[in-house]
């Protein structure tokens, strides 16, 4: 079968006279159908390019991106009628409350007026929103509007739905929510794309994760495998009063330690299980000012850190 979303050579550079900016370098990548799959990074990563690339709203500088077998470039409006999009920034029309959005968006991808109105009405009540038919989206709050975003992009019964940082400033409850939904689409046979540098949403969503980072594929894998592949059982996080170079050589003399890296106030170290490594590490630390141990399992937040030497949230 082929993928949902096919991406070769992706690129693209923002000209501004002696600014230009590589926000996508050269990218290949392959969503199959029905996959639940993300795009993790920083934020200026090159994830919304890359969206915006594949949803047709950016020109690529060179490469090709086929959605549902569709070339984007090539073919942009019969591209369109096969996605469903859900970008960062609110896109509800506020002129119309949440059940026009919906019908008025169903009647724009040419289905007739009694199919619109039934396929508001099916999505209200699928995203909870039935009590909030008449309401208008300034009245909704931000878990509301963003289930009635992806209720509007998933109108038109798309192959395949972009959701760009689709829990970015929600609070935990509505982000949770957010989350059930894309489950049950993904599980109805939706091919989902998204954007994040939520760690744990990637963990707890995705069936396979690439890293992207400066604009380039760093890894692609599944969750488990990527965190396998970190090199780590268990990652431990040293805060001392003098963070010197000479403790961190004897942190990496330690037994099973793979690796060391510097951080505020102290440093991080990966190693390959916790047996024996806490009270190894107060006792290299005790001429430096020990402050604080602590011990956690690797993430895919770890995978990050020893491919670029820096933390996801930068």
């Amino acid at each position: 079968m082929p993928p949902a979303i096919a991406i070769a050579g992706l690129t693209k550079r923002y000209d501004a006279g002696a600014n230009s900016v590589l926000a996508v370098n050269e990218i290949d990548l392959e969503v199959a159908e029905g996959e639940l799959f993300g795009l993790l990074g920083p934020n200026g990563a090159g994830k919304s390019t890359t969206i915006g690339i594949c949803t047709t709203r950016v020109m690529p500088t060179a490469g090709r991106v086929r959605v549902a077998e569709i070339d984007v470039v090539a073919d942009p409006p019969r591209a369109r009628a096969e996605m469903g999009v859900v970008t960062q920034f609110r896109a509800l029309d506020r002129s119309l409350t949440c059940w026009e959005n919906l019908y008025y968006h169903a009647r724009y991808f040419g289905m007739g007026a009694a199919a619109a109105r039934a396929r508001a009405g099916e999505l209200l009540e699928q995203f909870r929103l039935a009590d909030r038919a008449r309401t208008l989206p300034d009245r909704l709050s931000g878990g509301m509007a963003q289930r009635l975003q992806i209720a509007r992009a998933v109108c038109h019964r798309p192959r395949v739905l972009f959701l760009d940082e689709p829990t970015a400033g929600l609070d935990p409850q509505s982000r949770i929510a957010v989350w059930d939904l894309v489950r049950e689409l993904r599980a109805g046979g939706m091919t989902v794309l998204l954007t994040t540098h939520y760690i744990e949403e990637a963990e707890r969503l995705c069936d396979r994760v690439a890293i992207i980072d400066h604009g380039r594929i760093l890894i692609c894998d599944t969750p488990a495998q990527l965190k396998r592949q970190a090199g780590a059982g268990v990652v431990m996080h040293l805060r001392v009063a003098r963070a010197a170079p000479e403790l961190a050589e004897r942190l990496r003399a330690l037994a099973g330690v793979s690796g060391v890296e510097p951080i505020e106030q102290g440093f991080r170290v990966f190693a390959a299980d916790r047996d024996g490594l806490a009270p190894a590490a107060a006792a290299a630390a005790q001429d430096f000012g020990l402050e604080d141990i602590a011990l956690a399992e690797p993430s895919l937040e770890t995978v990050f850190i020893r491919l670029t030497g820096r933390e996801l949230r930068e």
